[in-house]
C-alpha cells in the first residue's frame, strides 16, 4: 500500500465546548452518538449554545483521516461534495493547501456542517447536517478517479447510504484496490448491521472499530472475541479498547498496542480519524503491525489534547519525532 485515497462527508465543523450536559438531555442526543438532523434542528441546537465557547474547522471522518496521512507524509486524496458556496470553496481550497487530491464534487444543496457538543470530560456528540455531501452518487465516482491509487478509505458515516457506498467498494475492488472501513459509530452500526456485515465480508480488507462499535457489530461482549469475530471477515481487524490501547489481528498474527498518554485529555473529536491515519501511514510505508497501531496511538493522542482535529506545528513536530523513534525502535508502548 503507498497511495490512498478516502471518501466521505465534505464537512465543516463547529466545535462547542459545553459546561455541562443538560443541552444533550434537552436534545435527546446520545452521549458520544452522532445524529442526522435537517437544518432547522441543527439551527435550534446551535441557537441552544450560543454564548458558549466554539470554533470552526475542516472536518468529516475521513477528511481528518486524509489530512492527518498528508501531514504525515502519505500521498492521498479525498472524494466527496460540497455545495456551490463560499464554505464549498474553502473545503477544496483546504485540501489543495494541504496537498490532497481534491475529486470533490458540487451539489444543489448548501455546504454540510456538523455541530461537535463537547462534554467537560472531553467526549463529543455530534449532529450532523450533509447537505450536498448527501448527493454524491456513486455513478460520480468513476473508475479514473481511483487510477494511481491502492487503497480506498471509507468513512463509516457514509453507509447510511448503501447504493453509494456498495456502488463505490464495487468499483474500487474492480480497480484493484484494498478497501478500508471505520465503522464511525455505534448507533450507525446498529441501524445498518445486516448491510455492514454483507458489505465488510464482500468487499472490505481492513476494519477499524472502537470497543463500542465492535460489539454492536459482532454481538460480541468481550473486545477479544469481537476482535477474532473481525477478523475472520476481513484481512486485518482493528479494534480500539480506549486508554487499554487497541487490538489487532491479521490472519494468525494478533498484537495488543498501548496508548500514548495525553497531557491532558481535551476533546476525543477525531482520535479515532487520526489512530486510522497513523496506522494506514504506518501501513503505506510497509511497517509491522506493532509499529502501524504505534503511529496510530501517537496521532490520537495527539488530537485529544487540544480541542477540534487541528493542532500546532510544534504538536505535529513532536508527533513526527516519535514516528521516527517507531521506525528505528520498532515501538515505544
Amino acid at each position: 500500500m503507498k497511495r490512498v485515497i478516502g471518501i466521505g462527508n465534505a464537512l465543516t465543523d463547529m466545535l462547542v465546548n459545553l459546561q455541562s450536559d443538560k443541552v444533550l438531555e434537552t436534545f435527546g442526543l446520545p452521549k458520544g452518538s452522532m445524529s442526522l438532523v435537517d437544518t432547522a434542528s441543527q439551527t435550534e441546537i446551535s441557537k441552544s449554545v450560543a454564548g458558549l465557547p466554539y470554533s470552526l474547522s475542516l472536518g468529516g471522518s475521513a477528511g481528518n483521516t486524509i489530512r492527518a496521512m498528508a501531514r504525515l507524509g502519505c500521498e492521498v486524496g479525498f472524494i466527496g461534495k460540497v455545495g456551490t458556496d463560499k464554505t464549498g470553496d474553502f473545503f477544496v481550497q483546504a485540501l489543495e493547501n494541504l496537498g490532497i487530491e481534491p475529486f470533490v464534487f458540487r451539489g444543489r444543496e448548501r455546504s454540510g456542517r456538523c455541530v461537535s457538543l463537547i462534554s467537560p470530560d472531553g467526549e463529543r456528540t455530534m449532529v450532523t447536517f450533509l447537505g450536498a455531501a448527501l448527493e454524491l452518487t456513486a455513478g460520480e465516482v468513476s473508475p479514473e478517479v481511483f487510477r494511481g491509487y491502492d487503497c480506498l478509505y471509507v468513512e463509516g458515516y457514509l453507509v447510511q447510504d448503501h447504493a453509494l457506498i456498495e456502488g463505490v467498494v464495487r468499483a474500487a475492488g474492480a480497480c484493484g484496490l484494498k478497501v478500508a472501513i471505520d465503522l464511525a459509530s455505534f448507533n450507525v452500526v446498529e441501524a445498518n448491521l445486516e448491510f455492514l456485515r454483507r458489505l465488510v465480508r464482500d468487499h472490505v480488507d481492513i476494519v477499524f472499530a472502537n470497543e463500542e462499535e465492535a460489539r454492536a457489530f459482532t454481538g460480541e461482549e468481550e473486545p477479544l472475541n469481537a476482535l477474532q469475530m473481525l477478523s475472520e471477515m476481513c484481512e486485518l481487524a482493528v479494534v480500539k479498547i480506549g486508554t487499554r490501547g487497541a487490538l489487532i489481528k491479521r490472519g494468525s498474527e494478533a498484537v495488543h498496542v498501548g496508548i500514548m498518554a495525553a497531557a491532558k485529555r481535551v476533546d476525543t473529536t477525531g482520535a479515532g480519524d487520526l489512530y486510522a491515519a497513523g496506522f494506514l501511514a504506518g501501513m503505506c510505508e510497509g511497517l509491522s503491525l506493532r509499529q502501524c497501531g504505534t503511529i496510530g496511538a501517537i496521532a490520537a493522542g495527539k488530537v485529544i489534547e487540544v480541542v477540534g482535529t487541528t493542532f500546532s506545528e510544534e504538536a505535529w513536530q513532536d508527533a513526527f519525532r516519535l514516528v521516527e523513534k517507531v521506525k528505528r525502535e520498532k515501538y515505544l508502548f
